[in-house]
């Protein structure tokens, strides 16, 4: 059976360099009837585990750690009985929400992780935070960016730990090398596919 892509949407807030702003974020799950890994951990626990809905999740994999995107990783893992994975670059952002709790594992460029017979492969993309990471899925066509790369362009670097240079450097490097055709699962907003968005970068 092939790996299906489940969707929610969770809202709540993002804060950073003394700024908070209302947000809503994308929940991406990958799995089939019984097993999947689940993509970002933003503002509830219970929006989560509506799409998971009851299967085994064997991580939850975060593409970078703004508190948008882990504010429930320690608890849900917790729950699910998961294990939180994040880019060791990005410990000192996740510290900034979670000072007495670290991640359960570390994401690596060029990891695969597998789940329902799918790959899905680690791509470390800094540039939004220095650990982020998009995960590419080769069968499925489709790459989830996080903060990465959105419909429009790329992820915002006017704050604390980011850089405009890096990553305009990581998606063209990392992202527009991949089939135009593939589509663009974001943090939040709408999708859109790779060929779309190498027109403007």
């Amino acid at each position: 059976m092939t790996a299906r892509i489940d969707h929610g949407v969770s809202s709540g807030t993002f804060s950073l360099d003394g700024q908070t702003f209302e947000v809503d974020n994308n929940i991406w799950v990958v799995g089939d009837d019984t097993a999947c890994v689940v993509i970002d951990a933003p503002h509830r626990v219970d929006d989560v585990l509506a799409v998971v809905d009851g299967r085994a999740v064997t991580a939850i994999v975060c593409t970078h750690a703004h508190d948008d995107h882990v504010r429930i990783a320690p608890e849900l893992g917790r729950r699910l009985g998961a294990p939180v994975l994040l880019h060791p670059d990005d410990l000192p952002v996740w510290r900034l929400t979670h000072s007495d709790v670290d991640p359960d594992g570390e994401l690596v460029d060029g990891q695969e992780l597998s789940v329902a017979g799918t790959k899905l492969r680690v791509l470390h993309t800094p540039g939004h935070s220095p650990g982020a990471v998009c995960l590419y899925a080769p069968a499925l066509a489709v790459v989830f960016t996080g903060d990465t790369l959105f419909q429009g362009g790329p992820g915002a670097t006017g704050r604390s730990f980011s850089d405009h240079g890096t990553i305009l450097a990581s998606i063209r490097s990392r992202l527009l090398t991949l089939p135009p055709e593939t589509v663009v699962h974001t943090g939040h907003g709408e999708s859109t596919t790779i060929g779309a968005e190498a027109a403007s970068l």
